[in-house]
């Protein structure tokens, strides 16, 4: 089993190869790399190298695993079209994996507390979260306010941590919440791994784990451009 993994929900592009016995702390190959605005530009070339590193081609591939998000409508779409056109040119399924699923499964395991929530920035000084006990998400990713994210968290008293926890700590904290940025062994993720995600779509697959996703976007919202309507009649 080979599974190709990627992730482009945030502005770090992901993509990671493991096989059927790699940890997602040790794939068989991984790269991440800060993208900045160009997604479409450096993902293909970083999926290049990834299988150049691990000696594959892409006809050696059991399956392609993408990150679905939630995250901005450019960044998913060049990471999802990318991974269905790899798929359907090799033959193999692609699954999709909830990309702050990954996080808390990666965060767990470096000594997260079980019960955790999970925040990744959303841009428009909003943050996307959810809430996890034992690497499991309780209920769907929702996108909001930090304040909201904090009195959810004050809520349940489990603390907050990722990406957007770390962007907006101080104000996540002064609303009276808890965030992590290390845990009992070393530092936690702030954005998905590509190799946690092919991890995730493993299990799904081998029937350890809950199943892979259909590898359709999960926006939470629209994107900022839109189509224009019907243009107005002009009266003369």
């Amino acid at each position: 089993m080979l599974i190709l993994a990627l992730d482009t929900s945030t502005t770090t592009i992901s993509v990671a190869l493991l096989g059927a016995d790699d940890s997602p702390s040790s794939p068989r190959a991984l790269r991440d790399v800060p993208e900045g605005n160009r997604p479409a530009e450096l993902l293909a070339p970083t999926i290049k190298t990834v299988l150049a590193d691990a000696g594959v081609t892409p006809a050696d591939l059991t399956a392609v695993a993408a990150g679905v998000g939630p995250g901005p409508f450019t960044g998913l779409r060049a990471g999802l079209v990318t991974a269905r056109a790899l798929a359907h040119v090799v033959g193999v399924r692609v699954l999709g994996v909830c990309g702050m699923d990954a996080l808390a499964a990666e965060a767990v395991a470096v000594g997260a507390p079980a019960s955790i929530f999970v925040a990744t920035d959303a841009r428009r000084r909003e943050v996307y979260w959810a809430r996890y006990r034992g690497g499991r998400r309780l209920g769907e990713p929702q996108v909001s306010d930090p304040d909201v994210l904090a009195a959810a968290a004050v809520q349940a008293a489990a603390p907050v941590l990722g990406g957007g926890a770390a962007l907006y700590a101080e104000r996540i904290r002064a609303a009276g919440a808890t965030v992590l940025l290390d845990g009992a062994d070393g530092s936690l993720p702030l954005v998905p791994s590509a190799a946690w995600i092919g991890a995730l779509a493993r299990e799904g697959l081998l029937g350890s784990g809950p199943q892979p996703l259909p590898a359709d976007p999960l926006y939470l919202r629209r994107p900022d451009v839109q189509e224009p309507g019907t243009p107005k009649r002009v009266s003369g």
